[in-house]
This record gives structure tokens, C-alpha cells and sequence, in this order.
């Protein structure tokens, strides 16, 4: 199983969008997801069409404050092997409410391998929608991950966000998951008639190298339009440009288990 965290703590990047229609392209290639949303906006449980309405407890919010655990509040989408833990607005008050807890970091790792060790719905990726802030809620989803992935707009200032973003990575690999690598960098909001993505794509490419993905993910109105419909722009319209880039990225990304000798599961 492996545990994904996608994330950049600017908002607008295309984040959200990325979670969910990843884990459409994943579920559409018969590969069991279940979607974390960490986000207390809840834009991915909204986007895959449950509601984020607050006064619910059955929430990612209910495990972190001990009253649920993970298998009691997995919510089934309408998309086959498409499962989802909801967010809501409640979720922001978990950083003044664990203010006393020396080990409040580990709570989501410490929820997640519960779970993992007595689940009765096994997976082959769990995706965690990170909210757009390094704020404690991040930092909980850096320590439960395997790797990272990293929309990145191709827009002014991108770049700079980017080296805050790896610093705050590094720190976390050296005192609180050694393990935690950076899976990719996925350019985003490309507008190939704007000379700027192309320049920002470049340097990304040649700092990066490798790590960032060959898929460029476009602006596109439909791939906008589908979150309001409660659906994967996957499902909404295969046809479209964004639909294309993103199933492009779902191959993309599988086949990096191959080059590096995974299956999606690992201990």
C-alpha cells in the first residue's frame, strides 16, 4: 500500500483537482483508492461529490480527535473503486485543540496503521488532499506518507514557493520520517500560448530533472466545470484536454512502480 501525499502550501495550484481525478484514473485502471480529505475546506469531498457540510462527525476530523476510527467513517462515491474519509470545516480547530499533545504529529500515522493492521478494505493507494499551508494538519500528512507529489503552477512565484516547500521536507525527513521521498512534480495550469509556463516548465525541468513529470496538466474550462458536478473531470467529459492530460499522468504514474520494481504494495 502506498501512502501519497499530494501537496503545496499555495492555494489554487491545482491540488484538489489533481487527488481526485488521480484517484479516478487509478480506480478506472482497477486499482482499489481511498481519498483522504485533509483539507477543513473539504473541496475533494465536494469534488467527488459528499458533502462537506459541518456538525458531522463522520470525518476525518472524528479520528483525529480519538472519537472515530479510519474504518467507521470510509465513505463509499459513486465511482467503482473510489472510496473517500470527508472533510469539513471543523477540521481547522484541531491545531488549538492538540496544543498540549507532545506527539500530536503522529496521531494521522499512528490512526492510519491501526487501521492498516486490522482492515477489512485493503487498498492500493491511499491519497491524502493536503490543505494549502504548512500548518500542523500537513505536517501530519508529511509523517504518515510514503512520498510526496507536488502540482506545481506554471505561473510567477512558483518556483519560489517550491524551495520553502523543500525545506520544510527536509526538516521533516531528518527528525520525523526519514523515509518520506518527493514521487514527482506535476506542472500544472499550463497555457502554452503564455511564454512564462514554458519558462517556468524549463527551469523546473532543469533544476528538478527527472523528478518532474512528462505530463503538463492545461488550463482547461471542463477540467474548472466538473468539481460543481460532484465528479472527476474523468467522468464528467473524457474527451476534453484536461481529461487527456489527466489520464496521460494516471499512466505516468503507475508506471513509475514498474521502473522502480514496486507493485503498489508495500509492508
Amino acid at each position: 500500500m502506498q501512502i501519497i501525499s499530494v501537496i503545496n502550501q499555495k492555494g489554487g495550484v491545482g491540488k484538489t483537482t489533481t487527488v481526485i481525478n488521480l484517484a479516478a484514473g487509478l480506480a478506472q485502471q482497477e486499482k482499489k483508492v481511498l481519498v483522504i480529505d485533509l483539507d477543513p475546506q473539504g473541496n475533494a469531498t465536494t469534488g467527488l461529490g459528499l458533502s462537506n457540510l459541518e456538525g458531522s462527525s463522520e470525518t476525518i476530523y472524528g479520528v483525529l480527535n480519538g472519537t472515530k476510527t479510519v474504518s467507521t467513517v470510509i465513505k463509499k462515491t459513486d465511482f467503482k473503486n473510489l472510496d473517500i474519509v470527508t472533510s469539513n470545516v471543523d477540521l481547522s480547530g484541531l491545531e488549538v485543540e492538540t496544543a498540549g499533545d507532545n506527539e500530536r504529529a503522529f496521531i494521522l500515522k499512528s490512526k492510519l496503521a491501526a487501521y492498516l493492521k486490522d482492515s477489512r478494505g485493503s487498498y492500493d493507494y491511499i491519497l491524502i488532499d493536503c490543505p494549502p499551508s504548512l500548518s500542523l494538519i500537513t505536517v501530519m500528512a508529511l509523517v504518515s506518507s510514503h512520498s510526496l507529489v507536488v502540482p506545481l503552477q506554471t505561473e510567477f512565484f512558483a518556483l519560489e514557493g517550491l524551495t520553502q516547500l523543500m525545506k520544510t521536507i527536509e526538516r521533516i525527513k531528518v527528525s520525523l520520517n526519514p523515509k518520506l521521498q518527493i514521487r514527482g512534480i506535476l506542472l500544472t495550469m499550463y497555457d502554452k500560448r503564455n511564454k512564462l509556463s514554458s519558462q517556468v516548465e524549463k527551469e523546473a525541468r532543469d533544476y528538478f530533472n527527472d523528478k518532474v513529470y512528462s505530463t503538463v496538466i492545461p488550463r482547461n474550462v471542463r477540467l474548472s466545470e466538473a468539481p460543481s458536478h460532484g465528479m472527476p473531470v474523468l467522468n464528467y467529459d473524457k474527451s476534453c484536454l484536461g481529461s487527456k492530460s489527466y489520464f496521460n499522468f494516471t499512466d505516468e504514474f503507475i508506471k513509475q512502480e514498474v521502473k522502480t520494481g514496486k507493485t503498489g504494495r508495500t509492508a
